[in-house]
């Protein structure tokens, strides 16, 4: 199946999703949680070990005895100490932990990659990525498709220069990386909103109404009554998304709503470590602090092993 087939399977896909009249959409994007343990260090750490490495992998450090765990543990600091001012701040850990909780979104953009990159250079130019996606229609456009996949292309155009920070149209890995997965990046947000508004603002005037913001999200395909979440949602849209009652969402409003200000798991994970290590409380990490509290650190995300240590120039 090439790419114009699998970009009109998706979207029949989307569409049978959205006739389903009881099926919800969430358009709201929340960090998951670091781990499903509870967090009270008085009867373990391994709240902290999942919140660092996952729970999967944070068994097989199980076996490890104290001394392998020191010495893995002092090659990963330098990982994490991004400065190499031979500190470990509060700051360097939340990248790190983050970095490392997302670990599915490198993966998929690692898994997509030589398929892009098809001079193999290690970037990704805006003409290698539209003709690997567009280059069937491109060659053979069908007009019965061509405003769809012209749409298409205009938006993924749009929000390559996004993520492209230097603006020379060529991606490295980690702006490719933002251009896929736009909702990781604080700088790629407004491009979130934009297209989320694009896809509800049916009429075009730049706003989400009440009947815009609920019919995005249900159909009701000739049933007569609404099922609860429904009057809930509509309820939620009054009260809590149209801040300044004008009865719609505007850009700002439309943000609030799909990007919430959640509390930072990752940010108060970091504190916490930096808190239980730091001895001399100059509110930063030695590597020495670091290894000291090995078992605090150990089968974490921090404390990579398996992966770090094999892959170490990649971090």
């Amino acid at each position: 199946m090439d790419i114009r087939q699998l970009l009109l399977c998706l979207s029949l896909w989307v569409a049978c999703s959205l006739s389903k009249p009881t099926e919800k959409k969430d358009r709201v994007h929340h960090d998951p949680q670091l781990s499903n343990k509870v967090h009270d260090d008085s009867q373990s750490f391994d709240y902290d070990h999942d919140a660092f490495l996952g729970a999967e992998e944070a068994k097989s450090f199980d076996q490890l005895t104290p001394e392998e765990s020191k010495e893995r543990l002092g090659i990963i600091v330098g990982k994490i100490d991004l400065d190499k001012d031979g500190f470990v701040t509060d700051g360097e850990l939340t990248a790190w932990i983050k970095k490392a909780q997302k670990k599915y979104v490198y993966d998929n953009v690692e898994r997509q990659w030589h398929e892009f990159d098809m001079n193999q250079d290690g970037v990704v130019s805006w003409d290698e990525y539209r003709n690997v996606t567009y280059g069937t229609y491109l060659d053979d456009p069908d007009p019965d498709n061509s405003f769809n996949y012209n749409q298409m292309m205009v938006r993924d155009e749009r929000r390559f220069k996004m993520a492209d920070k230097d603006g020379d149209l060529i991606a490295t890995k980690e702006e490719f990386t933002a251009f896929l997965h736009p909702e990781e990046y604080d700088y790629m947000k407004d491009i979130v909103v934009l297209e989320t508004m694009e896809d509800i603002d049916k009429n075009g005037d730049g706003v989400i109404d009440l009947d815009e913001y609920i019919g995005d999200m249900y159909n009701h395909d000739g049933d007569a009554d609404e099922p609860e979440w429904v009057k809930t949602e509509r309820e939620q849209f009054v009260e809590f998304r149209d801040k300044n009652r004008d009865g719609k969402m505007d850009k700002e409003e439309t943000k609030d709503w799909i990007l919430p200000s959640d509390y930072d798991h990752a940010e108060a994970e970091a504190r916490h470590l930096v808190y239980e290590s730091d001895q001399n409380k100059d509110g930063k990490l030695t590597r020495e602090e670091i290894v000291d509290k090995y078992d605090l650190f150990v089968g974490s995300q921090a404390t990579d092993f398996g992966e770090a240590l094999v892959r170490h120039d990649e971090f």
